[in-house]
């Protein structure tokens, strides 16, 4: 994914380059949501709710394919078509933020998140909704701190969320700390 995605970024700026066009290349790589239009929330809506409705109906073949395929495989499950379905909507999930966020930003919105839930839960339900907590909080707060300060909406955004990963990820190392320290001491 990491070599197509460099391989496609860098043929985009050699066409955009070579190409007449209005398009600014930092609208390109850091987006530009006071550009976008009504036609692109509703696109952008219309995957959200899809991705979403069928996340939520395939929920646990994509779980059980994701953390172990062999038994996904083993229990009829077309693995073939959760990978590339999953990659598809993943694909389809960048291609309409990158407006808003543009295509360095997107990446960093999709995985911040995650992590947050990652390192704050083991159960994959609530990593899920601190995710979409976390992604929705620090999207209003970025969009508001914009306004006020006068600054570029998805680079606050994504500073917002590195912010709260640090300190999330620091108070998860600090109870690991703890936690080994405990152990010693018993």
């Amino acid at each position: 994914m990491g070599i197509i995605f460099s391989g496609m970024f860098a043929l985009g700026l050699v066409l955009l380059t070579k190409i007449e066009t209005d398009i600014h290349l930092l609208h390109i790589l850091f987006g530009n949501v006071l550009g976008i239009t009504t036609e692109d929330m509703v696109e952008a809506g219309l995957i959200a709710a899809i991705a979403s409705l069928v996340m939520l109906i395939k929920r646990r073949d994509l779980l059980l394919y994701c953390f172990d395929p062999a038994h996904a495989a083993a229990l009829g499950l077309p693995v073939k078509w959760l990978h590339f379905g999953l990659l598809v909507f993943l694909a389809v999930t960048i291609v309409s933020a990158l407006k808003a966020a543009g295509i360095i930003l997107v990446i960093a919105m999709l995985i911040a998140p995650g992590a947050i839930g990652f390192l704050l839960s083991r159960s994959f339900d609530r990593m899920l909704a601190i995710a979409v907590g976390v992604s929705v909080i620090s999207c209003l707060a970025g969009t508001i701190l914009s306004y006020h300060m006068d600054s570029a909406t998805a680079p606050l955004i994504v500073v917002i969320q590195s912010a709260i990963f640090i300190f999330v990820l620091a108070i998860s190392q600090l109870k690991q700390g703890r936690a080994k320290a405990d152990v010693i001491a018993a």
